[in-house]
């Protein structure tokens, strides 16, 4: 379902190479947020809350250099993945762009399949699921790639909401969820749904998890939200 799908925010302010990225990101079953500058996507980060951020480094006004610097010594954005793009192949100018906190360093020309497997490498380490990876966290194990969920060795049977609501607690155990972020990450922010419907479902997850007689690893934070652990 959409709302599982990644969101990557791809900053380039050449109209043609925009587009390209967009739609080869968009053919991998990615969700693309674009941006033409560098304060469009400051305030596209601020809204969007994107899970890896494709930058191009040579913009007017705002670079992307100082895109990524603001945002990485920000605590909400720090930890966004960004991808940096530019004609610059000095080694020195990837020294400077990893230095200000890129994640990774890409020289145009690029291999759009290179670029692929780069942002898939970066998702792979902050949202594990949405690339197919198996998780794990005390006796429960989530296969993204095969839907299946195991706990203590036996099967739990989840609905789609359930296993998306399982995988986003699973790919950060301790971080405490609101019901807000939570309707974003699982429904998606395209989509009208009611807080209490949070509620239904982690009752329902909480539910499985337990039926094999388990302890319920879902924390209850009075006035936050949810966590795991």
């Amino acid at each position: 379902m959409a709302a599982s799908q990644p969101t990557v925010l791809v900053v380039e302010d050449e109209p043609a190479q925009r587009e390209v990225l967009a739609y080869n990101l968009e053919a991998e079953g990615f969700r693309v947020v674009k941006a033409e500058n560098g304060e469009e996507a400051l305030m596209s980060v601020a809204e969007e809350s994107p899970d890896i951020i494709v930058l191009d480094w040579m913009m007017p006004a705002v670079s992307g250099i100082e895109v990524c610097r603001q945002l990485k010594t920000r605590s909400e954005t720090r930890n966004i993945p960004i991808i940096m793009l530019s004609a610059r192949s000095e080694e020195v100018d990837k020294v400077r762009g990893l230095e200000t906190g890129a994640d990774d360093y890409v020289v145009k020309p690029y291999s759009i399949v290179e670029l692929m497997a780069r942002v898939r490498a970066q998702l792979r380490r902050t949202r594990p699921a949405t690339v197919g990876e198996r998780l794990e966290y005390d006796d429960i194990i989530l296969d993204a790639e095969t839907h299946r969920v195991t706990r203590d060795g036996e099967a739990l049977k989840l609905g789609p909401t359930e296993f998306r609501l399982l995988s986003t607690f699973m790919e950060k155990p301790g971080r405490v969820w609101s019901r807000e972020q939570l309707l974003d990450r699982v429904w998606g922010r395209d989509i009208y749904v009611d807080t209490r419907t949070v509620d239904v479902h982690i009752g329902r997850l909480r539910k499985a998890l337990t039926k094999t007689g388990g302890t319920d690893p879902l924390r209850t934070v009075r006035g936050a939200g949810y966590a795991l652990g």
